[in-house]
């Protein structure tokens, strides 16, 4: 067992190292679609004091609803004024919690178990990515560790406390992300499962205060639930919607073709993944570790003792989890995290008992060196997938990400715009099929009179900028030289030489009028 002296300093330096990988640069990573989505809806609540629950995307209101803290703090009040830091500090924050949150699993973990976990979870690639996005991710991972922390709690004190602890984070869970009944329920089977497999039978004890606790615990579930989707009193219809987006995400995880993959797809990301002249990016260390320390709790023999239920639990809802993300044919890399983590911990028991194993002097530096080069190299991945490869494809993480070109796509209408008497007030306009232009409403939050269309609108005069997909290239030239009277008929110049892209594969083209042009080239020169 670790001594004080080493523990905590050990910890302490883990949760600094995690601290440091999720909020560096946070703003360097071009905006994804999903993220400025939430952004705008966001800005909705910043600007408005108004959230409406949309059963149909979105998700939970809870991502909404923290992010005013940090925009608080730093006196951001509109859209505009918002930036990367204040919105993805919100999912980083949650990820750095959820690492120093496992520390409370103790003395059920050893500080052995404790330390590795906590080690390998602060670097582990995939959980340094996520907790850089804004979205809901890692906030309901969060959440659904502190409900296993409570359930557990409560088996072992029996303390009311915990059982309102639990309720109220299984609520926040709940005002996350649909996906949270999936982690619920596997919670529930995995527990009951974890004590029937340490104690040979369901251990029921005080069976009247039991019901009382969960009754409480039920409660504090409502209050937390109803307080988010009815936006705090204002839309009770948000409650009713809370229900009945579940027939909308049960059809879609069946019949959206467009995340749709192979029961394989979590553990081949998570295990090997190499794209053409990218770097190879593998956490098969940990899942190897994790095999391990499914065997050491398979080999821990019956003693009817509640801090053995922990690992138990782990390894039943690991696996369970595991099973149902693979079986569901709608897949997104980041819903990985949510069976990833009972893995991590149960990495740290792996790497605690094969230490413990380890007798001599010798094996012992062998296996700490070991173990350490497996860390050097999560940490170097995590490095590369938040910094070189952040927006690249060959990051198994980065999933229809927009493409770096956006940044300079922005700098070019800035510059534009700043040549002209207008200035924020320039007339632009967005024409992209199938609205298909995010994430430009989040880039363009500064400009005031951006109109947005999936067509190029006949009866409107077009604007001194225009941004199109190259589909409507066609109905633009129709509109400027037949649709528009004489005398309104302008020659436009491209803004870009070169082709420019949106995300990989979907090119964006710009016009601006040619005297406004003029204006700009003037001023560039």
């Amino acid at each position: 067992m670790l001594s004080d002296a080493k523990y905590y300093p050990v910890l302490a330096l883990l949760i600094l190292l995690a601290t440091w990988l999720r909020i560096a640069h946070l703003d360097s990573r071009p905006m994804h679609t999903d993220e400025a989505v939430h952004a705008v809806k966001f800005g909705d609540l910043l600007e408005n004091g108004t959230y409406v629950y949309d059963f149909e995307e979105y998700h939970g209101p809870t991502l909404n609803y923290l992010t005013l803290v940090p925009a608080w703090l730093r006196n951001q009040n509109t859209f505009a004024e918002l930036d990367e830091t204040t919105l993805r500090i919100v999912p980083a924050v949650a990820g750095i919690f959820l690492c120093a949150s496992l520390l409370l699993f103790t003395p059920a973990l050893s500080r052995t178990t404790l330390v590795f976990s906590v080690l390998f979870l602060s670097l582990s690639p995939a959980f340094v990515f996520y907790s850089r996005y804004y979205i809901q991710e890692m906030l309901l991972i969060f959440f659904s560790l502190l409900t296993i922390l409570a359930a557990f709690k409560f088996f072992h004190t029996q303390k009311v406390r915990w059982a309102a602890a639990g309720g109220m984070s299984l609520g926040l869970m709940n005002a996350t992300k649909e996906t949270w009944i999936i982690s619920a329920a596997a919670m529930v089977i995995s527990f009951v499962a974890a004590i029937y497999w340490e104690y040979g039978r369901l251990k029921l004890q005080r069976t009247q205060y039991l019901w009382s606790s969960l009754g409480i615990a039920l409660v504090c579930f409502l209050i937390i639930s109803l307080l988010f989707f009815s936006s705090f009193g204002t839309n009770p219809m948000g409650v009713w919607h809370s229900v009945y987006t579940y027939f909308t995400y049960f059809d879609r995880a069946a019949n959206n073709s467009l995340h749709i993959h192979s029961w394989t797809y979590y553990l081949q990301i998570l295990s090997f993944f190499k794209l053409g002249n990218g770097p190879i990016w593998t956490e098969f260390s940990v899942l190897a570790l994790a095999v391990a320390g499914i065997y050491s709790v398979l080999k821990t023999s019956r003693a009817s003792h509640a801090e053995n239920v922990l690992p138990r639990f782990f390894v039943i809802y690991s696996l369970l989890m595991l099973l149902i993300y693979c079986l569901i044919p709608y897949k997104t890399p980041w819903n990985a995290l949510n069976f990833y983590l009972g893995f991590i911990v149960l990495a740290g028991i792996g790497a605690a008992r094969i230490y413990a194993s380890s007798t001599s002097r010798g094996k012992q530096v062998l296996t700490v060196t070991l173990l350490f080069l497996v860390a050097i190299h999560l940490g170097y991945q995590a490095v590369l997938a938040t910094g070189t490869y952040d927006a690249d494809p060959v990051n198994p993480y980065v999933y229809g990400h927009t493409h770096p070109d956006v940044l300079e796509i922005v700098a070019e209408i800035n510059s534009f715009a700043t040549a002209q008497e207008e200035r924020n007030n320039l007339y632009i306009q967005v024409m992209c099929s199938g609205k298909d232009y995010w994430p430009l409403p989040w880039y363009l939050r500064h400009f005031t009179q951006t109109g947005w269309w999936s067509a190029v609108p006949d009866s409107i005069p077009l604007a001194p900028l225009v941004v199109l997909s190259p589909d409507l290239e066609s109905d633009f030239v129709h509109h400027n030289y037949e649709l528009s009277p004489p005398g309104k008929r302008y020659l436009y110049i491209p803004l870009f030489r070169e082709p420019v892209y949106l995300r990989p594969g979907v090119e964006l083209r710009c016009y601006a009028r040619k005297k406004e042009w003029d204006l700009w080239q003037q001023r560039e020169k």
